[in-house]
């Protein structure tokens, strides 16, 4: 089983405001760029969005969805929201430890659902730290920003 390596990264200008996602996958000496936007949106909702476009991709793809996938991530609310907090979240009926409802439940949904498809492991980068990928994660995210200005 080979390895898929995934960069993601998500941004708005104004928080909502005009927003966009980025997600590079590296396999098999292949690099695919995945991006999109909205208008309107969050800074969560975007990396979110990355990374659930992205496993969605390796998921509907057969060739793709053997593999184990090493996902690298600048947000430490989607890893953290995955890796840690979910378990409680869906315990306490999505409500968070303060009792009140879990922010972007369904897109925690959505990854969830996609990531349990697959074989993931979770990496933290710091973002603008000079990391090939992110960076070019980023400057997808600030064009697909920008296609709303």
């Amino acid at each position: 089983m080979s390895n898929i390596v995934v960069y993601t990264d998500g941004g708005c200008t104004g928080n909502p405001g005009p927003g966009g996602w980025a997600a590079v996958l590296l396999y098999d000496g292949n690099e695919l760029r995945l991006s999109g936007g909205d208008p309107s949106t969050t800074n969560n909702k975007m990396e979110l969005t990355a990374v659930i476009k992205a496993l969605m991709h390796i998921n509907e793809n057969r060739d793709l969805s053997d593999k184990s996938v090493e996902i690298y991530t600048d947000s430490q609310y989607v890893k953290n929201g995955l890796t840690q907090w979910i378990f409680n979240w869906i315990k306490n009926g999505w409500k968070t430890a303060a009792k009140k409802p879990v922010k972007n439940k369904e897109y925690w949904i959505a990854l969830k659902s996609e990531a349990d498809k697959l074989q993931l492991k979770w990496n933290w980068v710091k973002g603008h730290s000079g990391d090939e990928y992110n960076e070019l994660c980023d400057s997808l995210v600030e064009a697909e920003r920008m296609k709303f200005k």
